[in-house]
């Protein structure tokens, strides 16, 4: 029996899901980042992390940094939608784009006496964190770099007695003297 005749399903196909990182250049004005988060959460995607901030103050443009993860297809159809938008101006995958550079401030809180002490600060030595505050009982390190990076940093902390984190998302830039 050919293709055509056959008594069996087609074979599902496993579309991979991707991490996507994408750049939104926006009108600084109120509820843009409201309509930016509702056209995500009425749709069912998810958004991994989300920074904003003004860019160009003269021209009152914004740039949101959106990080989201799925299919091809999803990843266009987030990009088309956002495209659609009144108050977005251009929408870029930097993912898309090449290698982008992507960064992320993260503050840790770790407590920790004797020898956890000291491996909390040998283990903040290693990753470049800066000791911000330091107590008997407790340090507050920041760290900046990559968002594996930064989850290799807690991963560790949480062993030694991490107390608290805060992290502010991922901030992106693609390579070159070309702009977005």
């Amino acid at each position: 029996m050919n293709a055509m005749n056959t008594h069996y399903p087609e074979p599902v196909r496993v579309e991979s899901i991707n991490r996507h990182t994408l750049a939104v250049i926006v009108d600084n004005e109120p509820g843009v980042l409201a309509r930016i988060a509702g056209l995500f959460s009425g749709r069912g995607y998810n958004i991994e992390s989300l920074t904003v901030s003004e860019t160009e103050h003269a021209q009152h443009l914004s740039r949101i940094t959106i990080v989201t993860a799925g299919t091809n297809a999803v990843i266009d159809q987030i990009k088309a939608q956002l495209d659609r938008l009144v108050p977005v101006h251009r929408v870029v995958d930097l993912t898309l784009q090449g290698e982008s550079l992507e960064r992320e401030l993260c503050l840790v809180k770790v407590a920790g006496r004797g020898e956890h002490r000291v491996e909390a600060m040998r283990l903040a030595a290693a990753f470049g964190a800066r000791t911000l505050d330091a107590t008997l009982t407790s340090f507050v390190f920041e760290l900046t770099g990559s968002t594996e990076e930064i989850d290799r940093f807690v991963k560790l902390m949480s062993a030694i007695g991490l107390v608290e984190i805060s992290r502010t998302g991922v901030a992106a830039m693609g390579r070159g003297a070309e702009p977005m």
